[in-house]
């Protein structure tokens, strides 16, 4: 009996590899990287193990650096310059805008680079390409519980117990970022594939967000110094709103009084605003991705 042998299989070279022809995904939007999230969780445990990747101290580092910031603006700015004069524990104050703040400008600027970063990936395989910009969203939320901890740490020797409200606004300032974060990562990414300026312009942006929430300085002072309809304006930015909800959550209940805390610092209707916001933060979200479906079938060939 004759037995046909088996053909053996060569393997493509790398050449004949980047001659593939680019491959679309199979289905797209922000239900389908739902759907497909054991394929979301790969891509953000291999984006955090890079980060980290030829390091000694590794994890460590998530802690290290956010502890040694707090310390370095707490000698800085209540010891040195006493911005925090007249208003107790500024140095919580100010490192709960600073949670805020790191989260939404690394989504932001994570966001906007995710697809060029990731081109490899995107012209071969067949995933939806939201998942990149969602991806760097859920990667800077996670290198965000670092700074948690330690502002939590610092609270609690202060002396500050959970109350409801203040942990429902904290959770909303969060929703508010991440939702307001993701619908601009989505569609910067997309512009960024096709000009390249877009991801200066990101950047840019966010060199301007630390200095127009009130973190370094009381929400107050921008009352005092311009009025009370400059101060309506000035909450019209949905990343100051977000500080104040985390400073309600957080820093209030580390004063003395947090009721006057809270009458003196803090503006009214903040919990009315806030949810307005985050609703207009998920619209947002909603037109981004539309936006984004429009424009993702060129993005291959542009990479």
């Amino acid at each position: 009996m004759t037995t046909i042998p088996t053909p053996v299989r060569r393997r493509s070279t790398p050449e004949e590899l980047e001659a593939l022809p680019l491959v679309p995904p199979a289905a797209t939007g922000l239900a389908e990287v739902v759907r497909r999230r054991y394929l979301l969780k790969m891509l953000v445990r291999n984006t955090i193990q890079s980060r980290y990747q030829g390091t000694v101290l590794g994890w460590v580092w998530s802690y290290l650096q956010p502890a040694i910031r707090f310390c370095l603006f707490y000698f800085l700015f209540q010891v040195m310059v006493g911005r925090g004069a007249g208003m107790e524990n500024f140095a919580v104050h100010l490192f709960a805008g600073m949670v805020m703040v790191h989260f939404f400008t690394e989504t932001f600027n994570g966001g906007t680079q995710s697809l060029v970063q990731n081109r490899s990936l995107i012209t071969k395989l067949a995933v939806p390409r939201e998942m990149f910009p969602v991806a760097r969203m859920l990667v800077a939320l996670w290198h965000t519980i670092p700074m948690m901890v330690i502002l939590l740490f610092v609270c609690v020797l202060l002396g500050w117990l959970p109350d409801p409200a203040g942990m429902a606004a904290a959770l909303l300032g969060f929703s508010l970022v991440a939702l307001l974060g993701l619908a601009l990562g989505l569609v910067f990414s997309v512009a960024n594939v096709f000009m390249r300026d877009f991801g200066k312009v990101a950047q840019t942006l966010t060199q301007f967000v630390t200095f127009s929430v009130p973190m370094m300085y009381p929400y107050t002072l921008v009352q005092d110094r311009f009025g009370e309809p400059i101060a309506s304006y000035y909450l019209f930015n949905p990343m100051a709103e977000a500080v104040l909800l985390i400073q309600r959550g957080f820093w209030t209940g580390t004063t003395s009084n947090p009721a006057y805390t809270q009458a003196v610092h803090l503006p009214d209707h903040l919990y009315t605003r806030g949810l307005i916001m985050t609703l207009i933060s998920l619209v947002c979200v909603v037109l981004a991705q539309r936006l984004f479906s429009r424009l993702e079938a060129k993005v291959p060939e542009r990479l």
